[in-house]
């Protein structure tokens, strides 16, 4: 199962770095001073995102950030900075979430003084120039009405849930926002929000490197500048479905079936039982590891597609990242199953014209059902001490991970301050190492459950209607196999196809959309 670890210790990364946290004159600032470092990191963390944007201006938010750093400043323009910054290789850019929006800087310590100005002339004095603005909206733009529903059916399906999950709230829509929302924006509207939202009463300061506190000083003089912020997100505690509730986007030229599914959670890393959960999820589904049982049972016993995982907070962009990423933090929260996509019954036929030519549904219903069953009897049963002792210690080394850079040492740092804590990457160790059986056992009974959830399922236009039908009347869903696979499948594998196939699922309402019709 996991016979080898990943193993690194937090504090050899860090080397002899002291994690210090001072009162700002307004902001306040986390250090991860790394006297041996040849770069320095600066993070600047205001707290409003997405959940801020304005009624009717939904992705102002992310436009801003991105003119702000995509953009000149009143000594530059876009095109100089880059002539300036390439001899330096100096990194910048900014993200976006629900409730946070983080500017990261990385550079040489060498570069300080050379590089300080232009920081500080895009963060107080970013020129907002007409041309910039047309050129970064018609890309955000593009993003929501084309790039979206055409690149990727897995993001696709997340984004959908989440519009699902949360519809009538503030985190209803994508960071980048909706197509009307982006159309309506103005240049006013960006410099409006750029006063609003980016305040010295709303921003932390991150620092991490080898860097003089004249430095540090300098700074936090600086942004002392920024107004005081009079906006902040709309957090929304997300309603609990009323049994699952599946919305169907039908799309052409699909070539499968890309399932998300999900309910909302009551706990965040800000409570301890969230560690708990976490050994719970690493077994059911632990992301892009091949010992999950979604991806055991989907993936290698039955070769369904290449990957199905769990988690149990926003995975920010799954597809590129092996690891979780900091600058997500979100205080509503919620579960969810990842189904990558399946065959299409059009596509079996086509393969196999003999054996399924007349099939009318692809592999979607018994990959959904085949997960939520898997989760189900987690819920029922629980883990086995065996599983709990070995997922544990996996966890326990594969965590250590997620610091790897200085970078992401100190967005976790972040982070931890936004959920109320100081060091969530250093806690999480001996978190889990107190924890027992029945306290994972406890955790899985309070926050899973497979009755009342929402599904979106991103598929094929030929595929739609059909798949509404059977997930609507609870219809049996066998496997598909050509011949030749069923042969080659031990016993227990199609005696489980069975109980699968005919595993009751609470749906209550089934939606088809077009998906001309979504982010709107």
């Amino acid at each position: 199962m996991k016979q080898t670890f990943l193993r690194a210790s937090l504090g050899l990364l860090l080397g002899a770095a002291t994690i210090t946290a001072r009162p700002a004159l307004a902001a306040d600032v986390v250090e991860l001073k790394q006297p041996n470092a040849a770069k320095v990191v600066v993070m600047l963390r205001f707290q409003n995102g997405s959940a801020s944007d304005p009624k009717g201006k939904e992705g102002l938010a992310y436009l801003t950030s991105q003119l702000v750093t995509e953009g000149g400043t009143k000594e530059l323009t876009a095109s100089q900075l880059k002539d300036k910054l390439y001899p330096m290789a100096v990194r910048y850019g900014a993200r976006t979430d629900k409730e946070v929006t983080t500017f990261t800087f990385e550079f040489h310590r060498d570069f300080l003084d050379q590089f300080y100005p232009v920081l500080k002339g895009l963060m107080l004095t970013p020129s907002f120039t007409p041309e910039d603005f047309a050129r970064l909206k018609s890309n955000q733009l593009n993003y929501v009405e084309q790039v979206i529903r055409a690149s990727s059916d897995e993001d696709y399906s997340k984004f959908a849930l989440e519009d699902q999950l949360f519809r009538g709230t503030r985190y209803q829509h994508m960071t980048r926002g909706t197509a009307a929302g982006v159309q309506s924006l103005t240049l006013d509207d960006v410099k409006k929000f750029y006063a609003a939202a980016y305040g010295k009463n709303n921003l932390t300061i991150g620092l991490s490197g080898n860097y003089p506190e004249s430095f540090v000083q300098k700074l936090k003089k600086d942004m002392d500048a920024l107004p005081t912020a009079t906006v902040k997100p709309d957090v929304p505690k997300a309603a609990a479905p009323k049994g699952v509730q599946v919305e169907i986007v039908s799309k052409p030229d699909a070539l499968g079936s890309a399932v998300y599914a999900g309910f909302p959670i009551e706990t965040t890393r800000a409570k301890d039982d969230f560690a708990a959960l976490m050994v719970a999820n690493s077994f059911l589904g632990e992301h892009r590891k091949s010992y999950g049982k979604l991806y055991d049972k989907i993936r290698t016993a039955r070769s369904m597609n290449y990957g199905d995982y769990s988690y149990i907070e926003w995975y920010e962009a799954g597809g590129n990242n092996m690891l979780p990423v900091p600058g997500v933090p979100r205080h509503a929260n919620y579960a969810s199953i990842w189904i990558r996509p399946v065959q299409i019954a059009e596509g079996l036929r086509k393969q196999y014209p003999a054996e399924l030519g007349d099939l009318k549904v692809g592999q979607a219903p018994f990959a959904l059902r085949l997960a939520l069953r898997e989760m189900d009897g987690l819920v029922k049963n629980g883990m086995s001490k065996e599983d709990f002792e070995l997922t544990r210690t996996f966890l326990r080394s594969y965590t250590k991970l997620y610091g790897l850079t200085s970078a992401k040492q100190l967005g976790f740092l972040l982070d931890s301050k936004f959920y109320g804590r100081k060091d969530w990457l250093q806690e999480l160790d001996g978190q889990l190492a107190k924890l027992t059986l029945d306290d994972v056992n406890k955790a899985i009974k309070k926050y899973w459950q497979v009755q009342n959830m929402y599904v979106t399922i991103v598929t094929d236009d030929s595929e739609a209607q059909p798949l509404a039908e059977v997930l609507k009347t609870n219809t049996a869903s066998p496997m598909s196999y050509a011949k030749v696979v069923r042969e080659g499948l031990p016993k227990e594998i199609l005696a489980e196809d069975e109980q699968v196939a005919t595993y009751k699922l609470n749906v209550t309402n089934v939606k088809v959309v077009d998906t001309k019709d979504t982010f709107k």
